[in-house]
């Protein structure tokens, strides 16, 4: 009885359709692949078969074919792709770790440790158990695309297994069918797009719409079919017109008709909700030159042949994509009205447009130097490695590298001149991130073409930008909202999480000496020796981590105080006694960040009368003693602290106002006249919908100092005349239900 691989793949690539024939054969698919190397590096990879071969020796796939059909399958599409010796090796052998009791170290002896690298980047995580499998499918890619940081060639060997496993994914069952291929469109599609490997690209994305929407892709497939026999005539007579221009003005030119892969004519479709016979452009044409200069000299002649298409034009020469594709691209007004689109490029383009980011094994010089390609994947590689050491979770990371492969970009300029590539939807908060973390974290303004735009400002092509930084800003989580890139999301939660751990740490310090004071014991005789067993104790890695706890009550300081209070000694007992106290109150500054939030629902201010909530998510909530929301708090008095504002705080907190008006012009303007002459500042405001009565409600957040400030400015506001009722509100101030009470 034959045995079944271990992971139940079911692939089998295409080119390779040959039957397995012996190592040494000069006719096997592998072979007749490999006539660009010499003749030790291809007996090299040969030794690598046998091995895999052996390893393999008597397991089956679900197709019923031979195990070794996959790996030797993986190694021809890269062998198509001229890689060299190490990756081809790595191709033939990454299942050997996966499947059987061969080891990395095994690899590294026999083959080296350049191949046994390789082939560690790209084996999966399987005997780690975790949460879920969502959990477990994002620390795969975690793990490939760190190692695919420090070597690419990891996510071509990743993507070409991926590719023979899409080719034959008909074995696996329609459920398996469809999460595979919904992985490969969110994830491996894109990455090969970013590497610029298109034709992997294309062939993955069809692949993945063939098994996620059957149906519309046979409807899809059968109607290009049909339309490349009505087509032929329109399409011959273009290529006959362009080949003659080009003959006729002396360019050398290779001129060829392309159908347009399957799923970009969906996308077409779906995304200009028209049907089939309205997509005229289903196929292309390339004209492929000697040289850069011959690019614009084929451009020009294509527009004196055919008129273009305004606004249809992109220079990719120019400005790069990100993956290093550069073409002319033009929309033509072509025979009987039908548009055409045309792609310009030069030979060495061309083979960047198709090989990508592996062009440079293809092309590789004996100097070694980055090319630039190699340099703008370099950079989006060190970008990933940014945005994993900001991201502690796998999901979070893998929510961001989605982010990040977004294949529609928009090119904008830096005060230098350089161009830079951004997710299109980028802000300028986006754009502070790409070019510093640093210029990010203290971005206050932007100016945009010039002139002064809001932080959320969306981009576009060709906007010169210019961030305005000050000393003593930080990231708002207001950002989140906006920002696109996952280089931005990443730096501003890490920041966050940062901020919240330090500013809980401190009121967790405050809250356990408070603790430490009421069993009477002073906590500057807790020594670090008790510390440290704690933190043994509960398998953390600082004393930070303890206090955080505490302040975002994910741990009760008394707790804490027993459990260091049980690790003292005599000497301790006898020497640190306090006399008997009242737990002390924690006084509340408002500039305790993030640890210390101020309850919507009531919107204390100072003077107010207040008490302290422990809530597990956001750490220490402050309401108000009336506040109905506190309730149910009370029962729980583990849960809450007496806590007190601090006497001569001049910082600003927010509180709702609502106000009843005489529905007259200028109203609005007067009231926020009268807010600015009292010294508060506006928040937010809002307006009841018109009802035709005489009267309106204006809902407002105000920032003032104290209940005294608030006390005065509402004395100033019904001075104003019209101004019939005013209240603070104890609520959102939408007018929803929310508990008035007046001043």
């Amino acid at each position: 009885m034959p045995k079944t691989a271990k992971n139940n793949k079911a692939e089998s690539l295409k080119p390779v359709t040959a039957p397995l024939l012996p190592a040494d054969s000069k006719d096997s698919a592998l072979t007749l692949r490999l006539h660009y190397l010499n003749p030790q590096d291809i007996d090299q990879i040969w030794e690598g078969y046998r091995y895999a071969y052996a390893a393999h020796d008597g397991v089956v796939r679900k197709t019923g074919e031979p195990y070794i059909m996959h790996p030797v399958s993986v190694a021809c599409v890269l062998a198509d792709l001229h890689m060299d010796v190490p990756t081809i090796l790595a191709a033939l052998l990454h299942d050997v770790v996966e499947d059987t009791s061969i080891t990395t170290e095994d690899i590294k002896i026999k083959f080296g440790l350049q191949v046994a690298e390789l082939v560690d980047g790209v084996t999966k995580l399987d005997k780690i158990e975790f949460q879920s499998a969502s959990q477990a499918q994002a620390e795969n890619f975690r793990k490939m695309l760190l190692a695919m940081s420090q070597d690419v060639r990891v996510i071509l060997v990743k993507l070409a297994d991926r590719l023979h496993n899409m080719q034959t994914l008909e074995a696996m069952n329609p459920e398996k069918q469809k999460l595979i291929a919904k992985e490969t469109l969110d994830i491996y599609a894109p990455i090969a797009n970013r590497l610029g490997l298109n034709a992997i690209y294309q062939e993955l994305e069809d692949l993945s719409f063939k098994y996620l929407y059957p149906m519309r892709y046979s409807a899809i497939s059968k109607a290009v079919k049909a339309a490349r026999g009505n087509r032929k005539e329109v399409v011959s007579k273009i290529l006959h017109s362009i080949k003659e221009q080009m003959q006729a003005l002396n360019i050398d030119a290779e001129i060829s008709g392309r159908e347009k892969h399957l799923y970009s004519i969906y996308k077409k479709m779906a995304g200009k909700t028209t049907n089939f016979s309205q997509i005229y452009d289903i196929y292309g044409f390339r004209v492929v030159v000697k040289d850069l200069p011959s690019c614009y000299l084929a451009l020009g002649a294509l527009h004196a042949l055919y008129k273009p298409i305004p606004s249809k034009f992109k220079d990719y020469v120019a400005i790069p994509k990100a993956n290093g594709y550069q073409s002319l691209h033009t929309t033509l007004f072509g025979p009987f009205g039908t548009p055409i689109e045309v792609q310009i490029r030069s030979e060495e383009m061309h083979n960047i447009a198709d090989a990508g980011v592996a062009a440079h094994w293809l092309y590789k010089s004996s100097d070694a130097q980055l090319t630039a390609l190699q340099q703008q994947t370099h950079q989006w590689l060190q970008r990933l490695l940014e945005i994993q050491s900001e991201s502690t979770d796998s999901l979070d990371f893998l929510e961001h590298l989605k982010i990040d492969l977004f294949p529609d970009e928009v090119y904008v300029f830096t005060p230098k001149g350089k161009i830079l590539a951004l997710p299109k939807g980028a802000t300028a908060v986006d754009f502070a991130y790409a070019v510093h973390s640093d210029i990010g974290n203290s971005c206050v303004a932007v100016r945009i073409n010039q002139e002064l735009a809001p932080l959320r400002t969306e981009l576009h092509n060709g906007d010169h930008v210019e961030i305005i930084t000050g000393v003593i800003a930080k990231p708002n989580p207001a950002w989140l909202n906006y920002v696109i890139s996952g280089r931005a999301r990443a730096h501003i939660r890490h920041f966050m999480k940062s901020q919240q751990s330090a500013d809980s740490a401190h009121i967790g310090e405050r809250m356990l000496n408070q603790a430490l004071r009421a069993l009477h014991v002073d906590a500057a005789s807790i020594t670090e020796v008790h510390w440290q067993k704690l933190i043994r104790d509960y398998a953390v890695k600082h004393k930070s981590e303890i206090l955080s706890d505490i302040g975002l009550g994910k741990r009760q300081n008394v707790m804490v105080a027993h459990q260091l209070l049980a690790m003292t000694d005599d000497h301790l007992e006898k020497h640190t006694k306090l006399p008997a106290t009242s737990l002390d109150t924690i006084t509340i500054r408002g500039t305790e960040g993030m640890a210390v939030q101020f309850a919507p629902c009531c919107r204390p201010i100072p003077g107010d009368p207040i008490l302290g909530f422990i809530n597990k998510d956001k750490g220490l909530v402050i309401h108000t003693h009336d506040c109905p929301s506190v309730r149910k708090f009370k029962l729980d008095p583990d849960k809450w602290l007496d806590v007190e504002w601090e006497p001569e705080n001049q910082r600003l907190f927010k509180t709702n106002l609502n106000l009843t008006v005489a529905n007259q012009p200028g109203m609005l303007a007067k009231i926020a006249s009268g807010i600015a002459d009292a010294g508060s500042n506006i928040d937010n405001v809002s307006v009841e919908e018109a009802d035709g009565s005489a009267y309106a409600n204006l809902y407002f957040t105000v920032q003032v100092r104290n209940r005294i400030h608030l006390a005065e400015l509402m004395r100033g506001l019904r001075k104003i005349p019209d101004v019939v009722r005013i209240n603070r509100a104890k609520g959102n101030p939408a007018g929803n239900g929310s508990r008035s009470s007046s001043q």
